[in-house]
C-alpha cells in the first residue's frame, strides 16, 4: 500500500514538472507563431535540381 502513495507522489511531481515546462514555453513565446511552420513547405523558394528524363544525357 505504501508503494501506491510513492507512485502517486511521483506522478504528481512529474505532472507539476511538465506543467512548469509548458508554462515556461508559453512565457518565452514558443507558441506565438502558429501559421508559419505549417506553411513553410508551401513557401519554399529554393529550386531543386531536376533529374534528367529517361534517355537524356546528363550535363552535356
Amino acid at each position: 500500500m505504501s508503494v501506491l502513495f510513492v507512485l502517486i507522489g511521483a506522478s504528481l511531481l512529474l505532472a507539476v514538472g511538465f506543467l512548469a515546462a509548458f508554462l515556461w514555453a508559453i512565457h518565452n513565446g514558443q507558441f506565438d507563431d502558429g501559421v508559419t511552420p505549417s506553411m513553410r513547405m508551401l513557401m519554399d523558394g529554393q529550386k531543386h535540381p531536376q533529374r534528367p528524363k529517361k534517355g537524356e544525357q546528363h550535363g552535356g
